[in-house]
C-alpha cells in the first residue's frame, strides 16, 4: 500500500523568510510588515513593498499567481 505524506506548509526556515514575489530575504526572522498567505495547503509569505502593491488582490483572497 502506498502511503503519501501530507505535505506540510513551508514557512520561515534556518535560511529565513524569503518573498514568495520578488524574492527579497527577511533578516533576522519574519518582520511584521510581511504578509503571510496559505494557497494550495502552502504558506508564501510577502514583503511589505509586495504585500501593498497587490494589496486589492490579496483582500480579494486571489492566489499570487494571478496578480
Amino acid at each position: 500500500m502506498d502511503q503519501q505524506q501530507t505535505p506540510h506548509p513551508v514557512g520561515p526556515g534556518a535560511e529565513g523568510t524569503v518573498c514568495s514575489r520578488c524574492g527579497t530575504a527577511a533578516v533576522d526572522g519574519t518582520p511584521p510588515t510581511w504578509t503571510c498567505s496559505v494557497e494550495n495547503h502552502t504558506r508564501r509569505y510577502f514583503c511589505d513593498e509586495c504585500a501593498r502593491a497587490n494589496l486589492r488582490a490579496i483582500e480579494s483572497r486571489l492566489d499570487s499567481a494571478w496578480w
